[in-house]
């Protein structure tokens, strides 16, 4: 081979490999108007990005950031430290995204299908109720099996849901290709399922023993709960508190009501990860009907398998166990507790 062909083979494989990393980037830019010097952070929904970046927001709203991706990837945008918004990349896109601080669950990404169909997904249910968007995210995922965005709406929509269809679920993530089904997100929704369907109405409930506030272990078979319905509402501290204080002054209602009951019982479940921030909180919101607290927050042992994903939430346990009602309020949650008590009252009379 001649000196010039193996200089001209040199410069071409050098081209190659410039090229193939370049295709291997992920530009992102964007502006969201009303945010001025403030701070995004990107990380991962599987797999494929296992890190947390940080996006710098200029004074213009503006912003400007560029990954490295070798496969179609789901991540997230955390904006304001409280709305995350997926995002799909993959190696060689062009990320675009533009929004307002007024509506940052509404944000217009594009640079790849899978962004803008979900973009246009969100701007075609923006004024509808949870139900009519829960039928439009079943129409997309079956539309689009192929598609990332089809997992997040999935979860979005039909699983993360006080009623759940745990059926129509898995059937929707059967129709989804192997290369989707291998995902870290769908193993986990799975694992989710699993978990659900072990709450579901007219399911016996997983067990759990913890300490009240004097350290002594308490359970759903405990003298205080024994032959009683039992309504078991988790919540913590840190949750968002208004929902705490609409839900813990329902919850003292319903305490005055029933603490001298023979038929119904209340027990407080607390998420936090601090026993003294607990105390303190049972104090402070007056919750006088028997309290426990597993410190294993979220992820703990104990509650996991009744899918607590959001807080506060609630589960209506018979006598024998069984789930009769989940995550029901106000004037559901009273017609049930009377029924309820009714019924026990008429079993035990015969």
């Amino acid at each position: 081979m001649k000196k010039n062909d193996i200089l001209i083979l040199m410069l071409t494989l050098l081209c190659l490999t410039g090229c193939n990393k370049n295709t291997e980037k992920v530009v992102i830019t964007g502006e969201i108007g009303g945010m001025a010097t403030d701070t995004l952070y990107l990380y991962g929904a599987d797999e494929g990005y296992d890190r947390i970046d940080t996006l710098f927001v200029d004074e213009k709203g503006k912003f400007s950031h560029t990954v490295r991706i070798d496969t179609l990837t789901s991540v997230y945008l955390l904006i304001g430290n409280k709305v995350e918004y997926p995002l799909y990349l993959d190696k060689g896109d062009k990320i675009s995204i533009k929004g307002d601080t007024a509506r940052l669950d509404l944000l217009e990404v594009s640079g790849n299908a899978d962004n803008e169909a979900l973009t246009a997904f969100m701007k075609e249910t923006a004024d509808d109720t949870e139900a009519v968007k829960r039928k439009k995210a079943e129409e997309f995922i079956k539309n689009h099996r192929h598609m990332l965005a089809g997992i997040y709406l999935l979860d979005r929509f039909l699983v993360d849901t006080d009623s759940i269809d745990i059926e129509k679920v898995k059937g929707l993530m059967e129709t989804m290709p192997g290369k989707l089904q291998d995902t870290r997100y769908v193993e986990w929704l799975k694992e989710k399922i699993a978990q659900a369907e072990k709450v579901q109405v007219d399911r016996y409930v997983p067990y759990f023993d913890l300490p009240n506030t004097k350290g002594k272990r308490i359970n759903r078979l405990s003298e205080t709960f024994r032959e009683k319905y039992l309504l078991v509402n988790f919540w913590a501290s840190w949750a968002d508190s208004l929902s705490n204080e609409r839900r813990n002054r329902e919850l003292r209602q319903l305490y005055r009501k029933y603490k001298k009951n023979k038929y119904i019982g209340m027990l407080g479940v607390s998420l936090d990860v601090a026993p003294e921030t607990w105390k303190a909180a049972v104090k402070k919101d007056s919750l006088e009907w028997e309290q426990v607290c597993d410190e294993g927050g979220l992820n703990s042992e104990a509650t996991t398998p009744y899918v607590v994903d959001g807080l506060p939430a609630n589960v209506l346990i018979s006598p024998e166990g069984r789930v009769v009602a989940k995550n029901i309020w106000g004037d559901a949650l009273q017609q049930k507790l009377e029924e309820s008590a009714a019924e026990l009252e008429k079993r035990k009379k015969k």
